[in-house]
């Protein structure tokens, strides 16, 4: 399938992590285009280096490299946007990295995020679409 997707700390954590209980299913499931938006890198090295170790730290910067996955850096008007969500979404305890994921998709008009977490991005509402369609 080619159609871009904004990808969450989640899906990425699982495929460097043999043991995480997503590992499988987020291998398997092949996208086109992925974008990580500048604050999951940060958030998938943090978990990475505490849980697999340095190395998968280093390879998952090192995948980094070849432009696909291609990071999205965050504009002031995504800032904006993220600020927005976390407030709009307090109860949920959305968190930046997860805003940032909605302002980018919102961002790039693009209705597909790799997550795991659906609970949360089930119940955000996208400016651009009615909702996400969640993948794995």
């Amino acid at each position: 399938m080619n159609t871009p997707v904004v990808v969450d700390t989640g899906p990425l954590v699982a495929i460097a992590d043999r043991d995480d209980a997503h590992h499988q299913a987020c291998l398997d499931h092949h996208h086109g285009p992925v974008i990580v938006p500048a604050p999951v890198s940060v958030e998938v090295c943090w978990l990475l280096g505490r849980r697999v170790g340095p190395v998968a730290e280093a390879a998952f910067l090192a995948a980094l490299t070849g432009g696909d996955p291609r990071i999205e850096a965050l504009d002031s008007v995504d800032y904006q946007r993220a600020g927005q969500l976390v407030d709009r979404y307090a109860d949920l305890d959305l968190g930046f990295v997860d805003a940032a994921v909605v302002a980018i998709a919102e961002r790039l008009r693009i209705d597909t995020v790799a997550t795991i977490n659906h609970r949360d991005f089930r119940v955000v509402r996208p400016s651009h679409v009615d909702s996400f369609t969640l993948v794995p």
